[in-house]
């Protein structure tokens, strides 16, 4: 098969390049998906998991992306829940071999079914992000109608999320970006837009929960807008804050088959919009990941055409 390997973590994506791997196999509870699309978040060039084990063992070279929508072709012993021939969408293991590849190897239970008026495309575009901006908000940051959210890189893939669940849910939605992201951040849902370039963040004043993903002296700036009892969520690392009134999360994102299929309903009758950016073909991937500017939206990675 066709797939993407990375083994110089210094090379970042120029270190990327697209071999010929033998297929990969099911072990136990495991199936094998032929990839029509795949997502990629850059950041993961940056994660241990991508260059070691569990152990802390080199696993270079190493297969990266770790979004995926496809067709089950293959079930390992003791697989159920899926059928050979099923359209799939899911997340996998952080230290295996992912999604830039023509067949990929995981555990079905980090599968969910893709309804057949989804497009492989918007399905590879969903776990990473929906998952994120769902657990964040329900899970981790507890979140209810009527609160008021602060949703930092309100333009990005995850943040859009976050505006759109968090408004779905109730929440009166302030959302964060540079100038140019103001009027994307107001058609996800915000009802309010701060520029972190020219806009005074203190002045937003308390909310109920911040949902960091940008981390540094914002993240610790934002701790500082929480009201007592409130909730700072952040997917880029522990936070620093002197607050004792406020619970500080940081969290990875895991899988869900439930959430993913609550995800996947909304975006099929149409209460959550999807935010992809470039797609390319797996031949023109390496090419189209190596950033050229700042990028919009989701990259997504056609892999069967």
């Amino acid at each position: 098969m066709k797939a993407i390997v990375v083994t110089d973590k210094s090379a970042g994506t120029a270190g990327m390049t697209l071999v010929e791997r033998p297929r990969s196999q099911a072990a136990i509870n495991d199936v094998v998906v032929q990839v029509h699309a795949s997502g990629f978040v850059p950041t993961e060039l940056e994660w241990p998991s991508t260059w070691t084990d569990r152990l802390g063992r080199d696993r270079t070279p190493s297969i990266p992306g770790h979004e995926l929508a496809g067709v089950v072709i293959a079930l390992g012993y003791g697989t159920t829940g899926l059928s050979i021939g099923q359209r799939v969408f899911g997340l996998t293991d952080w230290y295996r071999d992912g999604t830039l590849a023509e067949y990929v190897a995981l555990e079905s239970r980090n599968l969910a079914p893709l309804p057949g008026d989804v497009d492989f495309v918007v399905g590879a575009s969903l776990p990473i992000s929906g998952l994120t901006a769902w657990q964040g908000l329900f899970q981790h940051g507890r979140l209810q109608g009527g609160q008021t959210v602060l949703a930092h890189g309100a333009a990005g893939a995850v943040g859009s999320m976050v505006v759109q669940l968090a408004r779905e849910a109730g929440a009166y939605v302030i959302g964060t970006g540079r100038a140019a992201d103001r009027q994307a951040v107001l058609e996800f849902g915000a009802q309010e837009f701060v520029d972190l370039e020219s806009d005074t963040l203190e002045d937003v004043g308390n909310v109920d929960l911040v949902f960091d993903v940008i981390g540094g002296e914002t993240g610790k700036r934002s701790a500082g807008l929480v009201r007592t009892g409130g909730t700072l969520v952040s997917i880029v690392g522990p936070v620093e804050t002197l607050a004792a009134n406020i619970l500080a999360i940081d969290f990875v994102v895991e899988s869900d088959r439930a959430q993913l299929n609550e995800i996947v309903q909304r975006v099929r009758d149409g209460r959550l919009r999807t935010n992809i950016g470039d797609i390319s073909s797996l031949d023109d991937a390496i090419a189209a990941l190596n950033p050229t500017g700042r990028r919009k939206g989701k990259p997504i990675i056609r892999i069967r055409l």
